[in-house]
């Protein structure tokens, strides 16, 4: 087992990993949307929170030797699943290509009130 962390990612906000390297495969911890140059949510856009939480996805892969083109399941989490349209047709960019498998489900409440978190598994 290989701990990941990069500095090109929002770091972890409790006891746990950015991602964990295990068998071939990366296991990586949700990410919501923080911009790491100021700490804070790009906006309150849910399509714009989608487009950095999927950014800082990608940082995290690239740091245990994987891509978003090696995703083989992602968890969507909203804040409020009248949200999906919006989120979907960024996500949909992201994964034109490959398309994992997805479940997409509504939360009470994600961290620091985001609108958006979504955690992958992928093949090194």
């Amino acid at each position: 087992m290989e701990i990941v962390a990069t500095e090109n990612a929002p770091g972890a906000i409790g006891p746990y990993s950015q991602a964990v390297k295990a068998g071939g495969m990366v296991f990586c911890s949700g990410q919501i949307p923080i911009d790491i140059s100021t700490g804070e949510f790009v906006s309150e856009d849910v399509s714009e929170q989608t487009e950095q939480v999927l950014r800082n996805l990608s940082a995290v892969l690239e740091a245990a030797g994987s891509s978003l083109n090696k995703v083989v399941k992602t968890t969507v989490f909203l804040a409020d699943m009248n949200d999906f349209a919006a989120m979907n047709e960024i996500y949909g960019k992201y994964f034109s290509q490959n398309k994992p498998a997805r479940a997409t489900v509504q939360a009470a409440r994600l961290p620091r009130d985001a609108r958006v978190e979504i955690d992958c598994i992928a093949i090194v």
